[in-house]
C-alpha cells in the first residue's frame, strides 16, 4: 500500500482480507511487537482529533515504532503561511508515514502528490474519513461476519459528517440495504448520492426520523451535528432544533431487534442517550478500540511490514486542465497555491466529471 486516501478505492474482497489481517494485529495489540521498529510515524493534525491521533499514536507504538508530530497547527510554521506542499517535503525528511487530518477537503490527496513517503487520510473537512470507515465495517464484521443483506441505518448530519460519507460507500460495496435517516437540510449530498446509484447501483432508502424504521434495522450509525461545518445562516435555536430530531435513547432502542447494533464515530453530544451505555447492542465504544488494530494494520502495510498486502496495486488516472475547475470553497485547490488543475471521469451507465482532491462535480 503506497497511500490510503478514500474508501472507495477498496473492492469488497480487500477490505475483506484487510479485516481478516487486522484481526491478527489484535493479538500483536496485546503481545506487543517490532514489526515497525526503527520507523516514525509523522502525525499531521490541523483539526482537532482524540480517537483517531491517538489511536494511529497507539498503533504505531504498539508496532514498536516511534511517533512525532503536532495537534495544533498555530504552533507549526502554518501560522506564518507555509504552504501544505512545503510541510509535506520537510516531513518526509523526518517520518516514514504520515497520517494528516486537515481542514480543506483534498487536503490528503495534495499531500500524496508531495510526499516521499505514504499518506494515509485521517480526515479532510466533509470529504472522506477512509480509516474510521474501516474501523466501522471491522466492528460489523466481527459481529457478523457476513454483511451482505444487512439494513443499515445512518442517521443524523450526512451533508456535513465526513464519516457518513465515507461509511456510505463501504456499506454500497457489501451490497448492504442503507438507509439515509436526516433532517431536512442535512441530507446526503448529490454527489454521494450520485455515486451510490451510479458506481454502486446500491440499495438506498430514505427517513426523516430512526422512529420511522427502528424496527427495520440490523444496525444503526448515529452521527453528531457537525457544528462547526455548519452554514453561518442557522442560529443556535435552530441548531438545537434541527439537533433534537434524531436524539437516540433507550425508549428508541427498546424497539429495535434484539440483534440491532448502535454504532458511533463519537465524540457524542446530545444525539446519543448515556442511558444506552449499558445495552450489550451499544458497540461504540468497541468500535473506538477497534480502531487500534485497524490502524496497526494500515500502518505496517504502509511501511511495507504486514505479513500480507490485501490491497491490488491501483493507478487513479486523472486528467490535468489547464486551470482550476473546482467550485468548493472548502476544497484545497482554493487555498493552496500552485495546485494542479485535476479532474477525474467517474460513473458507469452515466459519467460525470469530479475534481480529484475533493470528489465535487465539476
Amino acid at each position: 500500500m503506497e497511500n490510503f486516501i478514500r474508501i472507495e478505492d477498496l473492492t469488497r474482497a480487500e477490505m475483506l482480507r484487510f479485516f481478516e489481517l487486522a484481526r491478527d494485529m489484535e493479538i500483536m495489540r496485546e503481545m506487543g511487537s517490532d514489526l515497525c521498529k526503527g520507523r516514525i510515524l509523522g502525525a499531521m493534525f490541523y483539526e482537532p482529533s482524540t480517537r483517531t491521533r491517538l489511536s494511529f499514536e497507539s498503533a504505531m507504538f504498539r508496532l514498536g515504532g516511534n511517533v512525532l508530530g503536532f495537534a495544533d497547527p498555530n504552533s507549526t510554521s502554518f501560522a506564518k503561511k507555509e504552504t501544505l506542499a512545503d510541510t509535506i517535503h520537510m516531513l518526509c525528511n523526518y517520518a516514514d508515514v504520515l497520517v494528516i487530518r486537515h481542514f480543506w477537503a483534498g487536503a490528503a490527496r495534495l499531500a500524496a502528490l508531495h510526499s516521499t513517503v505514504p499518506v494515509i487520510n485521517a480526515g479532510d473537512n466533509a470529504n472522506q474519513h477512509p480509516t474510521q470507515t474501516l474501523t466501522d465495517l471491522y466492528t460489523l464484521w466481527k459481529a457478523r461476519e457476513n454483511l451482505s443483506g444487512m439494513t443499515v441505518g445512518v442517521c443524523g448530519d450526512l451533508r456535513f459528517g465526513r464519516a457518513a460519507h465515507s461509511l456510505v460507500y463501504g456499506l454500497a460495496a457489501f451490497d448492504v440495504n442503507i438507509v439515509l435517516i436526516a433532517p431536512e437540510g442535512l441530507e446526503l449530498p448529490e454527489e454521494e448520492m450520485w455515486r451510490l446509484d451510479q458506481q454502486y447501483g446500491a440499495k438506498v432508502s430514505r427517513a426523516r426520523h430512526p422512529g420511522h424504521v427502528i424496527e427495520d434495522l440490523d444496525a444503526l450509525y448515529v452521527n453528531r451535528l457537525q457544528k462547526e461545518r455548519l452554514p453561518d445562516d442557522l442560529d443556535a435555536e435552530e441548531i438545537q432544533r434541527i439537533a433534537s430530531q434524531y436524539r437516540i435513547d433507550a425508549a428508541l432502542i427498546a424497539r429495535a431487534k434484539p440483534t440491532c447494533l448502535a454504532l458511533h464515530p463519537l465524540p457524542r453530544v446530545d444525539e446519543l442517550a448515556r442511558e444506552l451505555d449499558d445495552d450489550p447492542r451499544a458497540v461504540y465504544f468497541e468500535q473506538s478500540s477497534n480502531g487500534v488494530p485497524v490502524r496497526m494494520a494500515l500502518l505496517a502495510l504502509a511501511l511495507g511490514r504486514a505479513p500480507s498486502n490485501p490491497f491490488e496495486p491501483k493507478k487513479t488516472e486523472a486528467q490535468t486542465h489547464a486551470a482550476p475547475v473546482c467550485r468548493s470553497k472548502t476544497c484545497v485547490s482554493a487555498h493552496e497555491p500552485d495546485v494542479p488543475a485535476l479532474t477525474e471521469t467517474v460513473g458507469l451507465a452515466t459519467l460525470r466529471r469530479v475534481c480529484h482532491f475533493c470528489g465535487r462535480f465539476v
